[in-house]
């Protein structure tokens, strides 16, 4: 896989934290930043495509097992026993 170094500007005190973090784990703060940002975008490409399921879902309907024919009215169905 490519990469390409950037410049990021962090509070000191979370880059300390961070480092700490990344000691811990045995790993780097880039390596860190990359599984944080990759969790990040996966959620993002995940929820986007289950947001699109379901509208495409709307958009066909249900079957409600009614055939289409509402055979009962809507005040028979709300009245009080």
């Amino acid at each position: 896989m490519e990469t390409q170094n950037i410049t990021l500007s962090l509070p000191k005190d979370i880059l300390l934290r961070a480092k700490l973090l990344a000691v811990q784990r045995n790993t780097s703060v880039s390596s860190l930043l990359t599984q944080a940002l990759r969790r990040m975008v996966e959620q993002e490409e995940q929820f986007t495509y289950a947001q699109r399921r379901h509208l495409q879902a709307l958009e066909r309907g249900y079957d409600l097992g009614t055939g289409g024919v509402i055979k009962v009215s809507r005040d028979r169905l709300h009245e009080r026993r």
